[in-house]
């Protein structure tokens, strides 16, 4: 477990961000960034180089998520920010698992990609070739995929939008690691909830066929559906890339989590 820096810590007791003489309780479960619970408080202190091929690590795009979703419980409460680091409230819940039901966080993600996306988040690229794209740098082939589907709707994404990052409560579904929020296709959150390997390291088993099939319904978009189901099997390519990616730098998990991605 990694201490806080003294200087961390007298930065924000300073600013009234975190109350003086609370203990700073190192708190695991983020891959990136390092992260402490200060009573009721979470601080968070961005790693350098955090971003990898998929999600950015991007400080000042989760500023602005979470700014903009105070008050709609999809985000915990924002605090104050840094230049490399950040406070929020801390969130009640626990990680989601199978038994919570898939259809929780099927509506949660509908209300936030109903949302209109805030001003200054990073544009992604979508479509079916940006992810070959992507699979090709990862080492991948590019798998077969339908020449027609209906077309992507720029929403407000999470874009890290695993089952560790989604905080279960008797409030509902609150998302957590806003660090690499976006305007992008909706099959991108969908595709990490859903992704056998991302359920695997979040420390749940993959989802059954018919939890998949349960979740689509739950998110009750006929379009999306027939788009994310088009494009499985290259979400599936390009995450089985990923996961090789992190397991040939020493994560730990990531060599079997990539061959759960078929």
């Amino acid at each position: 477990m990694s201490s806080p820096d003294a200087e961390l810590i007298r930065f924000w007791e300073k600013r009234g961000a975190v109350d003086p003489l609370v203990r700073w309780v190192p708190l695991t479960g983020g891959n990136t960034n390092l992260l402490w619970q200060v009573g009721e408080r979470v601080v968070k202190l961005y790693r350098p180089g955090g971003d990898t091929p998929l999600f950015r690590n991007d400080p000042a795009a989760e500023r602005i998520a979470l700014r903009a979703l105070e008050g709609t419980g999809l985000a915990p409460a924002f605090v104050a920010a840094g230049s490399e680091s950040l406070v929020y409230r801390l969130a009640d819940g626990r990680g989601w698992v199978p038994e919570d039901g898939v259809a929780r966080v099927a509506e949660t993600l509908v209300r936030l990609h109903a949302m209109e996306p805030p001003e200054g988040l990073p544009e992604n690229t979508m479509g079916k070739d940006a992810l070959a794209r992507q699979t090709r740098a990862l080492g991948e082939e590019v798998p077969d995929v339908p020449a027609d589907m209906p077309r992507a709707r720029p929403v407000f994404i999470h874009g890290d939008a695993t089952a560790a990052n989604a905080l279960v409560s008797d409030d509902g579904v609150t998302f957590i690691d806003w660090q690499c929020p976006a305007v992008g296709d909706a099959c991108d959150d969908i595709a990490v909830f859903l992704s056998p390997a991302m359920q695997v390291i979040s420390g749940n088993r993959p989802l059954r066929e018919a939890e998949v099939d349960d979740f689509l319904a739950a998110y009750g978009d006929t379009e999306v559906a027939e788009r994310y189901r088009a494009l499985r099997p290259l979400y599936a390519a390009r995450m089985r890339g990923y996961c090789r990616w992190r397991a040939a730098r020493g994560d730990d998990g990531y060599a079997r989590a990539a061959r759960l991605e078929t």
